[in-house]
């Protein structure tokens, strides 16, 4: 007792010390992360202030609106369908995760489970397909969605987007990294190619999944070019469309427009939150920023 005492009596300022050289040794490093955490969410609360002007204050410079309230929201509700477009959009980006997800799982396993004839050359022109922006395929894509008598509607906004070339390579590369010796356990079980996959290989890459799912929803949420192209009545449409309708020869009314954006990226801001981290490891696994 008389030893550990004036021990840790002397070892408690030394604590603080090292404690205190470590800080310093990293303040330059935090007051840089801070000041860029300050210019990137500058965007995004000036878009809320500017929600809150009235028509009069839209273009003032103050950092809060000197008579803040809501009628932009109330006139951008009034004038496009949000909840319905919201609904629309949450429906589209969900269907479209789950199918790819699925889509990429079973292609994947194709490749990496049988080397059939030309199965290089198939992955390769699969991996191509990801190489040409969608784009290039809108017309063709287009012409097949009018002939199906799609157009204008939920179903269309969904169709192009069934496989993934990006999650089919994802899922394909952890795949071959998974034991082999699970599998052929699996396998001497009587374990069928669709339960291996479902019981053994998915249960695994679970971190993977969860970080896909979370960018395919979230491009998929952002998405305009496409259901600007299919889009014709607002009840059919998705949120990034009904922002561009406060866009007109006339004039940009801003407040709206930017209350109308306020309320499509709500969702997205919680999604984010909610999985702060497994959204930052996502972008660090696909190597995308």
């Amino acid at each position: 007792m008389t030893i550990s005492l004036p021990q840790a009596t002397a070892a408690s300022p030394l604590r603080r010390r090292k404690t205190k050289r470590h800080w310093l040794a990293n303040a330059p490093g935090h007051v840089a992360l801070t000041l860029l955490s300050i210019i990137c969410m500058f965007p995004v609360y000036w878009m809320l202030v500017t929600s809150l002007r009235p028509a009069n204050e839209t273009f003032e410079t103050t950092l809060w609106p000197t008579s803040a309230s809501l009628d932009n929201y109330i006139y951008a509700l009034n004038a496009i369908p949000i909840w319905q477009m919201l609904l629309n959009t949450l429906v589209v980006s969900s269907v479209v995760t789950v199918i790819q997800l699925v889509v990429g799982l079973l292609a994947a396993y194709g490749f990496v489970r049988w080397q059939f004839r030309f199965s290089k050359l198939v992955y390769a022109l699969v991996a191509l397909t990801w190489l040409v922006p969608l784009q290039v395929v809108m017309i063709p894509n287009y012409l097949l969605v009018v002939r199906l008598g799609l157009l204008d509607s939920v179903v269309a906004l969904i169709l192009p987007h069934f496989a993934s070339a990006f999650c089919i390579m994802l899922l394909a590369q952890s795949m071959r990294a998974f034991p082999r010796e699970v599998l052929e356990a699996a396998r001497m079980d009587g374990a069928r190619s669709l339960r291996v996959l479902w019981d053994v290989v998915t249960p695994n890459l679970r971190g993977i999944i969860a970080s896909l799912a979370i960018l395919i929803f979230i491009s998929t949420w952002n998405e305009y070019f496409w259901p600007l192209l299919l889009s014709r009545t607002p009840s059919n449409s998705l949120i990034q469309i009904g922002i561009q309708m406060f866009m007109t020869t006339e004039g940009t009314q801003w407040g709206p427009l930017m209350a109308a954006s306020t309320m499509a990226s709500l969702p997205i801001l919680v999604f984010y939150v909610v999985l702060q981290r497994q959204v930052i490891q996502s972008f660090m696994k696909s190597g995308i920023r």
